[in-house]
């Protein structure tokens, strides 16, 4: 049975940091690509970061330079780090395992809340 499983979700105010991680009990972990999505109030679930089983990264135009996106293959981890944040920045985060169709597996989310 796979689990991909979110922490470290909670408050935050505004210009703090925040450090997301996600872990995955998945055979196909180190050559899938591992990505953190968001979904904020009231709107569809949007891309974070994505990064590559090699470590190559994608991040989205609204949060680039702030966070930074990792993963650790021997461990089944990724991670996103998080700075500067906004109140903008409220939502559910995501963590997404995806290795063809067959395995594209989600995690329930965390919350990250602005408590300014």
């Amino acid at each position: 049975q796979v689990h991909v499983v979110e922490s470290g979700g909670g408050l935050v105010q505004a210009g703090g940091s925040l450090r997301l991680s996600c872990a995955a009990s998945v055979r196909t972990f180190s050559l899938a690509v591992m990505g953190w999505y968001r979904q904020a109030p009231g709107k569809q679930r949007e891309l974070v970061a994505t990064v590559s089983p090699g470590g190559s990264t994608n991040i989205a135009d609204p949060v680039k330079g702030r966070l930074t996106i990792s993963r650790d293959n021997g461990k089944n981890k990724e991670s996103l780090q998080m700075n500067r944040l906004k109140p903008e920045n409220t939502a559910v985060y995501y963590c997404r395992h995806y290795y063809l169709a067959s395995s594209d597996f989600w995690g329930q989310g965390t919350q990250v809340t602005d408590s300014s």
